[in-house]
C-alpha cells in the first residue's frame, strides 16, 4: 500500500510510519519543517515538504494521488492559539478531504479527540478557551468530512495519550467512558485500520482487554 500521512513528524503519526514502513508499504508524510525530513528518513517514509496552512487543493492532490488511503494527524500542537486549531485542526484537515477527493483516493483516516462530541454543547464552564477551540475544530472535521460520499471515511477518538509502552490490548467501540491510552497502541490501531480498509464510522479507542488486530476485525 502507499499511505499518506498529513503532520507525518508528530509523536503517534511517527510511530504510525515505522509500523507501516516496517510491514511493507510505503508512506509519504507531509511535513512543514524540511528539518524534519530527516527523521522521517530514518522511519524509513518519504518526505513531501508542504505547509498545509497555505497549500492549494491542488498541491496537496498532486501528492496524494496514487495513494491507498490517506490519514490526516496533523495538528496545530501544544502552546498554539485558538485560531491556528481552526486553521491546522480543522482547515487543514478539510483541505486534505478536498484533495482526496480530487485525487480519487477514498479511504481517509481521521484522528480526532475523544472529547470532541462535548463541543455539541458549546464551552463548558471553567474549560480553557484554547482547548475548547481545539474540540470545535475537531468536531467541525468530523461532520464535514464524515458524511463526504467521495470518501470512504474513519473517525478514530483517541481518550487521553501517554507515553507508556503500549500493551498491544484496547477496547474500541462507541460511549465509551473518557480513558488512557499509550500512543504506541493508538498507532498500531491506526495502521490495523489502514490494511483493514474499515469505514465509515466514528470509533473511540482506550486501553482495554482485546488484542488490537482482533478489536479491529470486529468493527462492523
Amino acid at each position: 500500500m502507499r499511505v499518506v500521512v498529513a503532520g507525518a513528524h508528530g509523536q503517534v503519526a511517527r510511530r504510525l510510519d515505522r509500523i507501516l514502513t516496517a510491514r511493507g508499504h510505503t508512506v509519504v508524510g507531509i511535513i512543514r519543517n524540511p528539518d524534519h525530513r530527516a527523521d522521517l528518513e530514518i522511519d524509513g517514509a518519504e518526505a513531501a515538504v508542504l505547509d498545509l496552512e497555505q497549500a492549494t487543493v491542488d498541491q496537496l492532490a498532486d501528492v496524494v494521488r496514487g495513494a491507498d488511503a490517506v490519514v490526516f494527524a496533523a495538528g496545530a500542537g501544544p502552546g498554539s492559539s485558538a485560531e491556528r486549531k481552526h486553521t491546522v485542526d480543522k482547515g487543514a484537515a478539510l483541505l486534505l478531504a478536498d484533495a482526496a477527493e480530487r485525487a480519487g483516493v477514498r479511504p481517509y483516516l481521521l484522528i480526532s479527540s475523544m472529547g470532541a462530541q462535548l463541543a455539541r454543547q458549546g464551552t463548558p464552564h471553567g474549560m480553557d478557551p484554547v482547548f475548547a477551540a481545539y474540540l470545535q475544530a475537531k468536531l467541525a472535521s468530523e461532520d464535514n468530512i464524515l458524511p463526504r460520499p467521495a470518501l470512504d471515511t474513519t473517525i478514530v477518538r483517541p481518550g487521553r495519550l501517554t507515553d507508556e509502552p503500549g500493551t498491544g490490548r484496547v477496547t474500541i467501540g462507541h460511549g465509551l467512558e473518557i480513558g488512557d491510552i499509550p500512543r504506541d497502541d493508538v498507532a498500531a490501531v491506526l495502521a490495523a485500520i489502514v490494511e483493514d480498509g474499515k469505514s465509515n464510522d466514528v470509533l473511540e479507542l482506550v486501553s482495554g482487554d482485546t488484542p488490537i488486530e482482533e478489536a479491529v476485525a470486529a468493527l462492523p
